[in-house]
């Protein structure tokens, strides 16, 4: 059977093949170095490229369901693309805040080791090593044109790559990666379409995604229609790139269409919400905009940062409707804080200034914002506000405790990790000594120097330390220590158990349990010596509440050797923080974290804060 479609006024007739889901294009109609993008039919010989891949598809099942065979968009990187405790005397560097949970400490540890390594092979050079070079895999990259080609222009360069397969697709990535103009993009469809009479919906869809990319949001809306029109339904890929371009046009009431559709399907993303949240939001409909944000609330995603800068940017729009009061709105922000709060997050600088600025034009309230820091013991240096100390409660400890017994130490794969019997053998061992003030991972810190002839010295001056400030010392090792060998010094092993209290365990045991299990026991106030993040430990938790309650733990009980350790010289430990890091209230003051720096690890806390005060 034959189809009738119009191209900008003209008709054509092409046949219709539905059931092997593509569609062939009389070539004729593109005779332009530009493919008119306003054609109701740019067609497919294959819709899902992946198979497998997720998409949401509009057709109903004879019961009148929905089809909900999903996949995974191959698309991902190019939609990506198209956005933008208790005081101790222990013994530690005075220079406030040098701590290993401070931002940016990983990436400044990570340079210092790339530039050992840049000497290194320097040196090889020097040494008339030559260095190894990386090949680039395959064929060079594709070199893109730098102005619309004709189809034969097209068809010489495809040549002169050896009629490369998948030659359209990788010069649209290409030209998607270069952010080239988009009519050279246009003039590669009508090459395409006029070689094949047909186009690939994993072609359109890396068009679409340089179009979303590039603003042209009037284009996007004629590749809507052509896809609509051609396919039943749509990829994870596309139903985002629309519902990105849609949201910032006045036609974004549609991308809520397009988000209902996707619900049916899976969950749709944070950011497929936020963007819809913020046309709402700046459209003046905060009915809409309150009620999408709950959906991400309640299906437990967290939302986006743009998503909460738009919210609190645009609070006291003249355009939105008094759908609420200006108290219930102002309710509605004051809970984001509180969220923040809840589950540990740091809102970046810009979202930061966004907040300042809207406590600051609260009528009536007299909000004053002032960016500052803390003191070492924890005071705001700008109001002079004691913040929370990071020393958990009774409960916060007891419920801790009881996660990481259940979670951690005698988890399902606790016997990989250990023996049943020396567990056992461990836990008697704990019972029968006094609480410890300190537990020591022996292993981990005799590595901290790079000669390892110096393991033993470089445990046994740790411990001296820790033995010279009159706390009771657990060390923590394994069985190989006790072999005399040039690591391993039989009088150094000797000293450290004379000054501490020490359990080996066998040599393919994990001691990190051991370490945790005899911290906790001790009590609230017992640190741990360790270099260990604990970031596979802390994911073993079963929920973020427990996770996060192990972090501020962490934080407070954690001791990190600074530098190296030198023979002759004492040896320091790097500052635990007295307060807590996180989003902090009172009648009459805010304080909030904030991250003012690109390189803070997932283990790393700000170091910097916005002190919000009002005057009554």
């Amino acid at each position: 059977m034959g189809s009738t479609l119009l191209f900008k006024g003209r008709i054509c007739l092409k046949p219709f093949y539905h059931q092997g889901s593509f569609f062939t294009l009389n070539s004729s109609i593109f005779k332009s170095s530009q493919l008119p993008l306003s054609a109701r039919s740019l067609c497919t010989r294959d819709p899902y490229p992946t198979p497998g891949a997720r998409r949401t598809d509009r057709r109903s099942d004879a019961q009148g369901g929905v089809n909900k065979s999903t996949f995974q968009n191959r698309e991902e990187d190019f939609r990506d693309g198209a956005r933008r405790g208790q005081s101790s005397t222990l013994r530690q560097t005075p220079a406030f805040p040098k701590s290993v949970f401070a931002a940016g400490n990983a990436k400044r540890t990570a340079e210092i080791q790339k530039r050992k390594a840049a000497l290194f092979f320097q040196e090889e050079e020097q040494h008339g090593g030559e260095p190894e070079r990386r090949t680039s895999r395959g064929t060079a990259s594709l070199q893109p044109p730098d102005r619309p080609l004709s189809a034969a222009e097209w068809r010489d360069l495809k040549e002169s790559r050896g009629n490369a397969p998948r030659f359209d697709t990788r010069m649209m990535c290409t030209l998607f990666t270069t952010a080239a103009e988009l009519n050279i993009a246009k003039s590669l469809l009508t090459f395409v379409a006029t070689e094949t009479g047909t186009l690939s919906y994993e072609l359109l869809l890396r068009y679409l995604t340089l179009c979303v990319r590039g603003g042209h949001d009037a284009e996007v809306f004629d590749v809507y229609e052509i896809m609509r029109g051609n396919f039943p339904a749509l990829d994870t890929g596309a139903s985002s790139l629309f519902i990105q371009s849609f949201s910032r046009t006045e036609r974004w009431r549609e991308a809520i269409s397009i988000l209902d559709e996707v619900k049916k399907v899976f969950t749709p993303s944070p950011r497929n919400y936020g963007e819809i949240v913020t046309a709402a939001m700046l459209n003046g409909d905060t009915t809409t905009a309150w009620a999408l944000y709950d959906e991400i609330i309640d299906k437990g995603l967290t939302p986006h940062q743009e998503t909460w800068e738009a919210l609190f940017k645009a609070a006291g729009n003249p355009k939105q409707e008094e759908a609420m009061s200006a108290s219930e709105h102002q309710e509605r922000l004051l809970g984001i804080l509180l969220y923040m709060r809840d589950n540990q997050i740091y809102p970046q600088h810009s979202l930061t200034s966004t907040i300042k600025a809207w406590f600051e034009r609260l009528s009536g309230q007299k909000w004053t914002g002032s960016w500052t820091s803390a003191t070492p013991k924890g005071v705001c240096s700008c109001c002079g506000s004691q913040l929370e100390a990071i020393k958990l409660t009774d409960e916060e400890y007891q419920q801790l405790k009881d996660r990481v017994m259940a979670d951690i130490i005698q988890g399902r794969d606790v016997f990989k990790k250990t023996t049943p019997e020396e567990l056992e053998s461990f836990k008697a061992f704990v019972k029968k000594k006094p609480a410890f003030d300190v537990v020591v991972d022996g292993l981990n810190i005799a590595n901290i120097n790079s000669d390892k002839r110096l393991l033993s010295e470089t445990l046994l001056a740790v411990v001296s330390e820790l033995e010279r400030q009159g706390l009771t010392v657990l060390v923590l090792g394994r069985k190989h220590m006790l072999w005399p060998s040039r690591s391993w010094d039989r009088n150094n092993m000797k000293l450290i158990q004379q000054k501490a209290h020490c359990f080996f365990t066998e040599n393919i045991s994990e001691d990190d349990p051991f370490l945790l299990y005899a911290t906790l026991h001790s009590g609230n106030h017992c640190r741990f010596v360790s270099r260990d993040m604990m970031r596979d430990h802390k994911a073993c938790l079963p929920d973020g509440a427990s996770r996060r309650l192990f972090f501020k733990w962490q934080r407070g009980h954690q001791l990190v050797v600074d530098g190296f350790v030198t023979a002759g010289k004492r040896v320091r430990f790097q500052s635990i923080p007295t307060y807590d890091t996180i989003v902090q209230t009172s009648a009459d003051s805010w304080h909030v974290p904030y991250d003012d720096t690109e390189d803070r690890s997932t283990y790393e806390v700000p170091q910097k804060w916005l002190c919000l005060t009002t005057k009554h």
